[in-house]
Formats: structure tokens, C-alpha cells, sequence
């Protein structure tokens, strides 16, 4: 079975609050949060899903304020489908959305103890510029503040990126 991606939607918020807790679970998103993020879709947000058959197995989703600057948000996927390029999949989705809006780079923050997540982010091109220290709460971890020039992407066709929690 493949996996398709499409709009991330209001009926997927129990999967994603699901993924979100066992991803993050110090952190993890409220589903007023998510609500609110979703009622944005299209306005300065865009949240893509994963789906294989009914079953939602990943998400992500960024903010694209109106500059030249998009910041990705979030980016999950079940552990039971890591290893299938599906996080790389996602992002993808993300960046070509931050190109169609004339965006000229792209920043996260990532969990410093997430290093699946930040291989997968340099493996598109994004870059370490700073330190957000104590900045996931109520654990205190550090994030690392992660930067991409979308016109300095490295070609990403051919193998599989690793898939996991992302923040």
C-alpha cells in the first residue's frame, strides 16, 4: 500500500493528537492548538497529511507568514513507518509550499536530543545558526534553530530519509 499526502483536517485530530502525544509527549500540541492552527489553513498556515489507506501516519505543517521566510512547525511520523521516506515526503510538501509562496529560506527549531529529526533536516540543506536554550517546556531541552536557503537545497532524488518526530 502506498502512502498518499493531502490537507491535513479537522476529522484527523485524534490521530494527530495520538502521534503528538507519543512524539512529544512533554510538549505535544493541545487540541485547541491544533484546532486553531487548522482554522488558519490557507491563511499563513499549511498542514499536509500522510495517509496510508484510512490510517493517518504522519503530518507537518508550517507557518507562512507573508514574508520571505516560512518556519515549519511540526512534522511527525508513527514509528511503525519510519524508514520510508515519509518525513522526507513531508517535508518536500512543505518547502515546494514555501517556494509557491516566494519564500527565500525556511527556519525550525528541533529538539537538540531529536537527532533522526536534525538528519533529516540537514539532509535538505537546512543548517545549525543558534541555540534556543530551555526552549521546550515544562522539560527544559534546548532547541537548535535550523535554517534553509530554498535556492541552496541539495538534490534529494534517490534513497530514503529517515521519518520521526521532528520538533
Amino acid at each position: 500500500m502506498s502512502v498518499r499526502l493531502r490537507s491535513l483536517r479537522y476529522e484527523d485530530l485524534g490521530a494527530v493528537l495520538d502521534l503528538e502525544r507519543s512524539h512529544f509527549p512533554d510538549d505535544a500540541w493541545s487540541p485547541g492548538m491544533f484546532a486553531e492552527e487548522l482554522a488558519m489553513q490557507g491563511r499563513g498556515r499549511h498542514y499536509v497529511a500522510a495517509g496510508e489507506g484510512n490510517e493517518l501516519v504522519g503530518y507537518a505543517g508550517m507557518m507562512l507568514p507573508g514574508g520571505r521566510q516560512a518556519e515549519v512547525l511540526t512534522l511527525a511520523v508513527n514509528q511503525a513507518h519510519w524508514g520510508r521516506g515519509i518525513g522526507s515526503a513531508l517535508l518536500t510538501n512543505l518547502l515546494e509550499e514555501a517556494a509557491r509562496h516566494d519564500c527565500a529560506e525556511v527556519f525550525l527549531e528541533v529538539r537538540a536530543d531529536n537527532p533522526r529529526a536534525q538528519d533529516l533536516y540537514q539532509r535538505f540543506g537546512f543548517s545549525n545558526v543558534g541555540i534556543r536554550r530551555g526552549y521546550y517546556q515544562p522539560s527544559g531541552m534546548d532547541a537548535i534553530v535550523m535554517r534553509c536557503g530554498l535556492n541552496e537545497q541539495p538534490s534529494r532524488t534517490g534513497g530514503t530519509a529517515p521519518a520521526g518526530g521532528a520538533r
